[in-house]
């Protein structure tokens, strides 16, 4: 008599259990997307400067909200994932020209060459040249859809391709790419700079590209010669500090580590005639040993170790990783500079940013803009699901450079007003 009176209590129960799981699912999916995370204006730093309050007035992105794709945007995972996966959505194709210029070590560096669609705002002639990220090139989504808009808004682009990244160019010197060295985005900026001897440049750098477009400044004054500004998007500053972070399993950055180590070991694989070869001869030529090292890389680390600081003689990691990162040299830049990131970028520890804030509280040509959404070279922007073609950063980048273009353009008349009326006196 009892077993019957509880037995039509097990359906209650059941359904306890199937709540209680869409309930633990429910959590699971809005911690992970981050359902509850606020939209909210970038965090600013900058000093408050006759330049800045200009900047503030004329950039709308800077004070607006950055409100990313309902479902997934507020996920820097999903936002990095996307990034990498696909790039950009409906990217465009913009045509450009390519250049090849032999370097001193008998490498040749490539970049393309973009003409303008428009007629800049201030009706002059400005050239943006830019760095990508790590192993990338002009034809990557995110680059292609950048310099398209770009172009629409009257900039001539320059776009260097990583020294080894352009699957269908092979290397003609046993070196490639590292991670700050700056001797291909010289090149090409003085290619411009002498091609276009009345044009002014726009120096942009994404993630590793950023590291090296700050340190080509910082490296001599003469580099920031008819420079208008620089922008530098989701770089990390210093090697040296962000590896013992790339190591560590939160936000996932072991597996990001992972994942870049074996493009990277893809890519330089793919030239190993060139660079294990018999006919390479050079100080601290690559072996064999160092072959059988690189197959069983996990990290980028070990890859730097074993492979790219040698490309410049190295004695060790360390001196591979001070002397290749802007951090020394962003004090040593004058120009107006804007640094971006974002506050859920897996791959840029928080540790991190703590570079970018202090320099600009100290300096009155920096500013650094941190949103709390936008994941590593993310930025995408839409209503709920679907993302939009262009993103946050394109547009912030343009319009940041417009401002900057403007302000000199002002400053450029107010001399020559005071100029003709001192000549009247």
């Amino acid at each position: 008599m009892n077993a019957m009176l509880e037995t039509p209590e097990l359906p209650a129960v059941f359904d306890g259990v199937k709540l209680a799981a869409v309930a633990a699912v429910l959590y699971v999916i809005v911690r992970c997307l981050n359902l509850k995370s606020p939209t909210a204006p970038p965090d600013l730093i900058y000093q408050d400067t006759a330049l800045s309050r200009f900047l503030l007035k004329s950039c709308p992105l800077l004070t607006k909200e950055y409100i990313p794709p309902m479902i997934w945007g507020k996920s820097g995972h999903i936002q990095t994932a996307l990034y990498g996966k696909m790039g950009r959505v409906r990217s465009p194709h913009p045509y450009g020209l390519r250049k090849y210029l032999t370097m001193s070590d008998g490498a040749t560096a490539t970049f393309d060459l973009f003409e303008p669609l428009a007629e800049h705002c201030i009706r002059e002639d400005v050239t943006m040249v830019i760095c990508p990220g790590i192993a990338n090139h002009s034809e990557k989504q995110y680059i292609r859809t950048f310099v398209d808009y770009a172009q629409k808004n009257g900039y001539r682009c320059a776009v260097l391709n990583h020294l080894g990244a352009l699957p269908n160019i092979e290397l003609t010197s046993p070196r490639m790419f590292t991670y700050g060295c700056t001797w291909e985005f010289g090149a090409m900026v003085n290619y411009i700079k002498k091609t276009f001897p009345q044009t002014q440049l726009v120096v942009v750098g994404f993630s590793l590209g950023g590291n090296i477009v700050c340190k080509y400044l910082g490296e001599t004054q003469a580099n920031q010669e008819r420079v208008l500004c620089c922008v530098s998007v989701c770089q990390g500053y210093s090697a040296l500090r962000a590896q013992e972070t790339f190591m560590q399993w939160d936000q996932c950055r072991r597996f990001y580590n992972f994942l870049m180590a074996d493009n990277m070991k893809k890519i330089i694989l793919s030239h190993r005639q060139v660079l294990f070869g018999d006919s390479v001869k050079q100080p601290q030529t690559l072996v064999d040993s160092d072959l059988s090292r690189l197959y069983t890389a996990t990290s980028l680390m070990q890859i730097d170790d074993t492979i790219m600081r040698k490309f410049h003689g190295y004695s060790s990691l360390k001196e591979y990783y001070e002397k290749e990162s802007c951090l020394h040299y962003l004090p040593k830049i004058y120009v107006p500079l804007m640094l971006v990131n974002a506050a859920d970028d897996p791959l840029v520890h928080d540790s991190l940013l703590s570079i970018p804030r202090a320099l600009s509280e100290k300096r009155e040509n920096v500013m650094f803009v941190l949103p709390l959404h936008g994941g590593h070279l993310g930025f995408f922007e839409g209503a709920v699901l679907f993302p939009e073609p262009l993103t946050w950063m394109d547009k912030l980048v343009v319009q940041y450079t417009n401002a900057i273009c403007q302000w000199e353009r002002n400053k450029s008349q107010c001399s020559d007003t005071e100029q003709a009326a001192s000549g009247q006196e």
